[in-house]
């Protein structure tokens, strides 16, 4: 019976975990420990349900191009609950000299797809409108021209679009996302598939519109019930003395021996170990084992706060049509972004309610790490009313603190990444899981999860 450890109970080691129970329930000779030095597991997916709202803590969905947390949904016995954002009123807006303008239809990310509704935008300048435009008949010099070497987010779309673009829709839109500053963020790591893009076609809005022909599936996917529900279905499926809450790692070692966990319980031989603590535990943790494999996994990291109100009566709090808006850095907002959730997804609120979700990142986030529930929602709803205007009372709130939950893709990533991971390989029975190495969203961490545990028990 081989023995593998799983540090890190969020949503990585949880499929971690729920993986390797699957298969020894099909036969597989395998025992796992799952150790969470919190209370509870799933991380940062956590749903509250009270009084008709459905509100989420962490992320609110998954991209739906991407399979495999649907493929897990489905393999859970929720199919029934997968649930599409309402992409025909997709509709997301910028703040922009304290008004919200629309963001033209058919935008991926910062690129049009409709050049028609770009010039009907009144988001951008017509120099701005003229750099799209441009870029199209760029399109042999672009390709000609793309780097062979990696660059940063704002240097890429700057190249594409120019500078009003990066700050107006590029730098929020990527901050939204992963918290990060966009002269940093790698863009090989966090817009591969745009890479891809330029060097086979030079122009990006070629690429897509290319692409827009075949493409109908909604842009989200949701479980009805709340994300929560993914993992409250994960858990049940691990065997009850496989989980140790409260059960922080101290240290790990690898000899000839295994792999030794120490908690203040005791020390434990494993065959191998999933490490899916966040990067910097993981980092702390893997210094004493390998100290060239803890200096690639030396990374910035940025911290969110998220605060949901639920309203019973959205008459008396009206918000423009759409998903939500918002701010690029710089703006006199501490605000990051707002969602009106329930607009983007059914079945959030109940019967002629309204639930908007205000998020804070980079420096306003630090601050309001210190700050108490009350403080933090009153900010909150002070930020919210100097855009949407006066709100009413909420009829619930929920207030959460994301302390440095989105590792930052700097310049250099992937090879940084491709170093580690030989190291790691080289460290017989080490696999390194969760949003610090190779994409940050659900199905990203879900597919390297199972994937190492089937690794491990002679699968692919």
């Amino acid at each position: 019976m081989k023995r593998i450890a799983t540090i890190g109970g969020g949503i990585a080691g949880l499929a971690a975990a729920y993986e390797l129970a699957r298969l020894a329930r099909g036969g597989a000779a395998v025992q796992g420990v799952l150790f969470e030095a919190s209370t509870r597991l799933g991380g940062i997916v956590e749903t509250v349900r009270e009084g008709g709202f459905v509100i989420e803590c962490g992320p609110d969905a998954w991209v739906t191009e991407k399979p495999w947390a649907r493929e897990l949904a489905e393999e859970l016995g929720l199919g029934n609950e997968v649930m599409a954002s309402n992409d025909a009123g997709r509709k997301t807006y910028v703040l922009i000299d304290k008004k919200l303008r629309a963001m033209p239809d058919g935008m991926r990310m910062m690129v049009p797809v409709d050049l028609d509704a770009l010039d009907a935008s009144e988001l951008f300048s017509a120099v701005a409108k003229q750099a799209y435009h441009d870029e199209v008949g760029r399109a042999d010099e672009l390709r000609a021209n793309a780097p062979a070497v990696d660059e940063s987010v704002a240097e890429f779309v700057r190249r594409h679009f120019g500078d009003e673009v990066l700050e107006k829709i590029g730098a929020p839109l990527l901050s939204g996302v992963f918290g990060g500053d966009v002269a940093k963020l790698s863009v090989r790591a966090v817009m591969a598939p745009f890479v891809a893009m330029e060097q086979e076609s030079g122009s990006l809005i070629v690429a897509l519109q290319t692409r827009a022909a075949t493409k109908t599936d909604s842009v989200f996917t949701t479980l009805r019930s709340g994300m929560g529900t993914l993992v409250d279905r994960m858990i049940a499926a691990i065997p009850e003395d496989w989980v140790r809450l409260a059960a922080e790692v101290q240290f790990v070692s690898h000899g000839e021996e295994g792999w030794l966990v120490g908690t203040a319980r005791g020390v434990e031989r494993f065959d191998a170990v999933m490490m899916a603590a966040p990067v910097d535990v993981a980092r702390a943790l893997l210094e004493p084992v390998d100290e060239r494999a803890a200096q690639l996994m030396d990374m910035d990291s940025s911290s969110a706060v998220v605060v949901g109100f639920g309203f019973p009566d959205a008459s008396k709090f009206a918000v423009p049509p759409g998903f939500g808006f918002l701010v690029p850095p710089g703006s006199d907002s501490l605000l990051l972004a707002c969602t009106f959730v329930n607009q983007k997804f059914d079945d959030r609120v109940p019967p002629g309610g309204r639930l908007v979700r205000a998020f804070f990142g980079g420096k306003a986030a630090d601050r309001l790490m210190r700050c108490g529930n009350d403080e933090t929602a009153a900010v909150a709803r002070m930020e919210l009313a100097r855009i949407l205007g006066p709100l009413p009372e909420p009829q619930m709130t929920v207030v959460r603190r994301l302390q440095r939950s989105l590792p930052q893709y700097g310049v250099r990533h992937l090879e940084r990444m491709k170093e580690l991971e030989e190291r790691a390989r080289a460290l017989d029975g080490l696999w390194l899981l969760g949003n610090g190495y190779r994409g940050v969203g659900l199905p990203d961490l879900i597919r390297d999860a199972r994937t190492a545990a089937r690794q491990f028990v002679g699968q692919k």
